[in-house]
């Protein structure tokens, strides 16, 4: 189970998204909830005056990632909005095409609504995958200021 006290795991961090959002979400106001997909993803979002931080946990597969869509199309639309997702991925072991689709579909829906959306804790295998398929530069040069470095 995820809370709110893990360390940050720092492979790579958006850019304007950054490090100090671990750091604003801790605050003891902080709302946490958390989900566990029947593909075994787990899925903490932790809100905080429209910042929401989600954490994912385990593989993202073909079974979770419909989970993962209902959480983050649920953020995208509720009212009011968030000003700022950002999905940390650092608890992420595999991920699968349905995931990557997944997290392009929120980026556009973001775009759309004025919403930041960010990546962190891109690494090992995953980040590969994000490099090598063109999803890395896609959330870099997206119009919305989105950057992962």
């Amino acid at each position: 189970m995820q809370t709110a006290d893990r360390p940050e795991r720092d492979n790579r961090d958006s850019g304007s998204c950054g490090q100090t959002v671990e750091s604003r979400l801790r605050r003891p106001e902080l709302g946490q909830v958390l989900i566990t997909s029947e593909g075994g993803l787990g899925i903490t979002a932790l809100h905080n005056d429209g910042e929401v931080l989600v954490r994912l946990n385990g593989r993202t597969t073909v079974d979770s990632s419909p989970d993962l869509r209902d959480r983050l199309l649920q953020m995208l639309w509720e009212q009011p909005s968030p000003r700022v997702i950002t999905v940390d991925l650092s608890g992420v072991t595999y991920i699968e095409a349905s995931g990557i689709a997944t997290l392009i579909e929120a980026l556009k829906i973001a775009c759309h609504r004025q919403i930041t959306l960010c990546l962190q804790g891109l690494g090992g295998s995953v980040l590969r995958l994000f490099e090598v398929t063109g999803v890395l530069a896609l959330f870099e040069s997206s119009d919305c200021r989105q950057k992962v470095s």
